[in-house]
């Protein structure tokens, strides 16, 4: 990996042959978080550029990673479905272990939709720091009626989910009935939908409800230390 001098580290791949961006704060790194993306967006998509950038300038270190499928499309350029769940979730412990071998001090997990989904599901069981999830499917696309929260019940580690009210995959009226963890803490974004952006009739553009979520993540991984 090579190091520029703004602190963003080059990509490169990482043991298991995925590709993976880190991003340095100025200063010594106050925590890490590894960022896993969302199904249909690569690890520097603007949404993942946009966090992973903030958080370093607010002394986060970043770790960006690509599941397998999203690897093979930046090869061919064929768009594919991601791997099957149980892939998914060994991908994140291979990453996860490796981040581990290469940095001290807290380690948080997280990502953006899917990739925060597959944390959830391994916080407890690799003792992360916390965990941060940005647009949590809470249940498939026009499925409300099959909520996936059986395990977000039970949840141990310290976790925030940033989420957008309107968010067509868990908006805040269908969140509210759910039995969530009291370790689980919501921070909504007003008339925000599942990439954090807002109805203009709010008053609210994109660009602030990023900066804010970046704030509230920052806040809160200071937090854990």
């Amino acid at each position: 990996m090579s190091k520029g001098p703004s602190g963003f580290i080059d990509a490169d791949q990482c043991e298991q042959g995925l590709p993976w961006l880190w991003d340095e704060p100025p200063q010594a790194a106050t925590a890490t978080l590894i960022l896993a993306h969302g199904a249909g967006a690569a690890m520097d998509s603007p949404f993942m550029q946009r966090m992973a950038q903030g958080l370093a300038a607010r002394g986060v270190r970043v770790v960006r990673f690509e599941f397998a499928y999203m690897a093979q499309r930046r090869v061919d350029g064929r768009k594919r479905p991601p791997n099957p769940q149980a892939q998914l979730l060994q991908q994140w412990r291979d990453v996860h272990a490796q981040v581990r071998q290469r940095v001290a001090g807290p380690l948080a997990i997280g990502g953006k939709s899917m990739g925060g989904r597959m944390a959830s599901l391994l916080a407890d069981e690799l003792g992360a720091a916390a965990l941060v999830c940005l647009g949590y499917p809470f249940y498939a696309a026009g499925k409300p009626e099959k909520p996936r929260v059986a395990h977000l019940a039970e949840l141990r580690t310290p976790t925030l989910i940033v989420q957008g009210e309107r968010d067509a995959l868990g908006n805040r009226v269908a969140v509210a009935a759910y039995a969530l963890s009291t370790a689980i803490d919501l921070h909504w974004l007003v008339a925000a939908d599942h990439d954090l952006k807002p109805l203009k009739a709010s008053g609210y553009t994109h660009e602030q409800h990023l900066d804010t979520a970046v704030q509230v993540v920052a806040e809160f991984l200071a937090s854990r230390q």
